[in-house]
């Protein structure tokens, strides 16, 4: 699609964060479809080799302060940036407003990946009614019919579509399961009130009672809610989990993939804490990717990584009595595990990042 020429609003392009992870991932992927780029980037970003970018925006990790007056006093070189652009994409919620101000009568994209769809209407009304506006002004793609869902509710008039993440499969669907020596519980994610970590850990100690070996490795940064943290760490001491349940924090890639290979079962028990909500899951799907049976949450974005009963289970948020029936289930049914975790590598191959570059070039055409 090469005679496309799209302008796109990111924060920085790394793996760091979800934003960033999926911004770089897209960018990647339209490129190899041949879509032509030019690209508006957080500050903080790395440049990224044979890519027409620019790196002006305010950062969102760490997050800049004033983030609209800073957008705003950007507009101006932003515009002459894109200003041959055919069609207009921020790909994060926070640019939303620049994106809107510089698109004109041109196509207008925004991707809604979860909880920031409706963090502007916490704010004061002038914030709430830009936000808005930007959004109605945009085809708001969703990662996921939930977060199309919460958006709908938050800001009724809006235009969505969804197009679910995607995985980098030959990364993940390489890896070969290579069975550990006690019944392990994998779950990646930071450690944060919304990925149930808590829950997790506390329905751990009920799985021991059952299955007396079993022990949860945990990863993801210990850095982002320190008080979540803690609260985690006082449940290990508890409920006597030491050794039983370990905090790995950030780990490399390579011991990652280590530890997908040598776990049984994937679980990340999310729930919705206030207006925060998991808007897709993207490591239960990459637990697919490796072979592995999925537990996820109902009523959030989970309910479009995990097929329910075919690629994984799906349950009650903070219901710990089917939380703990999940675990055991798996972890004891042995076919029923292999039988999940095969179906869900065969579904994660056809969940590729190039698969939604292009329904997202589709979209685009479609809207030109």
């Amino acid at each position: 699609m090469p005679d496309l020429h799209v302008g796109l609003l990111a924060p920085d392009l790394t793996h760091k964060h979800g934003w960033a992870h999926y911004s770089l991932s897209l960018i990647e992927a339209l490129q190899r479809a041949g879509v032509r780029l030019t690209v508006i980037s957080a500050r903080n970003s790395p440049r990224l080799p044979g890519l027409d970018q620019r790196a002006l925006l305010p950062a969102v990790d760490p997050l800049d302060r004033g983030m609209l007056a800073r957008l705003a006093l950007l507009a101006p070189q932003v515009g002459a940036a894109l200003r041959t652009c055919d069609v207009i994409h921020s790909h994060i919620e926070p640019y939303a407003p620049l994106a809107a101000l510089i698109a004109g009568q041109r196509p207008l994209f925004v991707t809604g990946h979860g909880s920031y769809v409706r963090a502007a209407a916490r704010r004061s009304s002038a914030i709430r009614n830009l936000y808005a506006w930007a959004f109605r002004r945009a085809t708001v793609v969703c990662v996921s019919h939930y977060t199309e869902q919460i958006i709908h509710e938050t800001i009724p008039g809006v235009r969505t579509q969804v197009i679910t993440n995607g995985i980098d499969f030959a990364r993940f669907g390489a890896i070969q399961p290579l069975g550990a020596a006690v019944p392990t519980v994998l779950s990646v994610g930071a450690v944060k009130a919304r990925k149930g970590t808590l829950e997790l850990v506390q329905a751990i100690a009920r799985v021991r009672e059952m299955v007396p070996q079993v022990r949860c490795l945990i990863v993801g940064s210990l850095d982002m809610e320190p008080a979540t943290v803690e609260r985690v760490r006082a449940a290990i001491r508890e409920l006597n989990l030491s050794g039983t349940v370990e905090l790995l924090g950030r780990v490399p890639d390579a011991e990652l993939l280590h530890l997908y290979a040598t776990a049984d079962v994937f679980a990340l028990p999310s729930v919705n804490v206030d207006w925060k909500f998991e808007g897709y899951g993207l490591a239960l799907i990459e637990a697919s990717a490796a072979g592995l049976p999925v537990i996820g949450s109902l009523d959030c974005g989970a309910e479009d990584a995990v097929q329910a009963g075919v690629t994984g289970l799906l349950v009650p948020q903070r219901d710990e009595a089917a939380l703990v029936a999940a675990l055991v289930r798996l972890l004891t049914d042995r076919g029923t595990a292999a039988a999940l975790g095969a179906a869900g590598r065969a579904w994660a191959a056809t969940q590729t990042w190039d698969h939604a570059a292009q329904a997202l070039s589709t979209l685009y055409q479609e809207r030109i």
